[in-house]
């Protein structure tokens, strides 16, 4: 079909059912909830954007190319180890590993979360694993589509990725589901490829893993970190390291900025893609942007997004998004659909 874009799914998404984060001083009802996915399901369905399919199965190597396999260990058995201790309920950290960052890795459960994780948004049940690796899963079976010829796919990933450092969760991610894909791009041929996260939040996880490289262009286009999460990376000075130098950008922007405001912006990193030559491109699709949404302080509206769709399309590359974050829930899949819908009439 003319202007169709596949999206890749599974409803193992919700044996990632956390139920409460630890933010802003408060314990609450996690942001990041099954609910999100559902919405955008359904919008994809009402718009009809193109078939809606289950994702393949992969061997973990693929995940441990790029995350450390200690790293990967300890979200496959956190949850049993908690058990074994008598504790009931998710995994949450108490403590941090914030004054040693040399010393070894903890024997003790406690010890481990705080280890591996940055924050209280990443509690972890018995299932996250399951959901965690097919969300990985999802975001690789929607790269083979654009690798084998396809000018778009969509990874309705839950839960997201571009939070995920090598070896640490936060902001509600585990593993890195872009940074995944940009490699699988490498892998089967390309030489370059673009990842540009247009979450309200910087993507500091891919940033992590891309830094000192040159064959993935790193942008993104975020609150300014000085006010917000995740505060210690995403400023206009982070430019990649060694062979990275030049292949990271950080485009800061402030509270309370609309569409007319981001547009400038999203041209400039646009023209960069250009510029720097890539043979693909993945977006780290964050609708957090929107006006309404409760943890973001950016001001899109849904016909923005149909813009921004449009925008992306006239790089034409071979594009894959990928889902990141979005909590304004009721209005998520409008938004996610306007900037797929976006792009596909971009290309009629």
């Amino acid at each position: 079909m003319l202007g169709a874009m596949k999206t890749i799914y599974t409803e193992k998404h919700l044996l990632h059912t956390p139920r409460k984060e630890a933010t802003g001083g408060e314990i609450l009802d996690c942001f990041e909830k099954p609910d999100r996915a559902l919405f955008v399901r359904e919008a994809l369905k009402t718009r009809g954007l193109g078939a809606i399919e289950a994702p393949e199965t992969f061997a973990v190597e693929k995940i441990l190319a790029l995350h450390n396999p200690a790293y990967i260990s300890f979200l496959q058995t956190a949850h049993a180890e908690w058990a074994a201790q008598g504790r009931v309920g998710d995994v949450f950290a108490y403590a941090y590993n914030v004054q040693h960052p040399g010393m070894g890795i903890p024997r003790h459960i406690d010890g481990k979360v705080g280890y591996y994780t940055g924050d209280g948004t990443v509690p972890l049940t018995a299932t996250s694993w399951q959901a965690i690796e097919t969300s990985a899963y999802v975001a690789l079976t929607a790269q083979g589509l654009v690798a084998g010829g396809a000018q778009s796919a969509f990874a309705l990933c839950r839960p997201p990725g571009h939070h995920a450092t090598k070896s640490a969760a936060s902001g509600y991610c585990f593993v890195n589901n872009a940074a995944l894909a940009a490699q699988e791009f490498l892998n089967k041929g390309a030489q370059r490829v673009a990842v540009l996260d247009v979450d309200y939040h910087h993507g500091n996880g891919t940033q992590d893993i891309f830094y000192d490289r040159d064959d993935v262009l790193f942008i993104s286009i975020h609150a300014d970190p000085s006010d917000e999460y995740p505060y210690y990376a995403g400023y206009a000075g982070e430019t990649g390291r060694g062979k990275g130098e030049g292949f990271n950008t950080n485009y800061v922007l402030p509270f309370g900025t609309d569409y007319a405001s981001y547009e400038g912006t999203l041209q400039q990193a646009l023209a960069q893609i250009s510029t720097v030559g890539v043979d693909a491109l993945v977006i780290s699709l964050g609708v957090d942007t929107y006006k309404k949404d409760p943890i973001s302080r950016f001001l899109l509206e849904s016909g923005d997004y149909l813009r921004m769709g449009a925008a992306i399309a006239s790089l034409r590359l071979p594009t894959l998004f990928v889902m990141e974050g979005g909590y304004a829930v009721e209005d998520v899949g409008i938004n996610v659909a306007n900037v797929l819908d976006g792009f596909l009439q971009a290309h009629l």
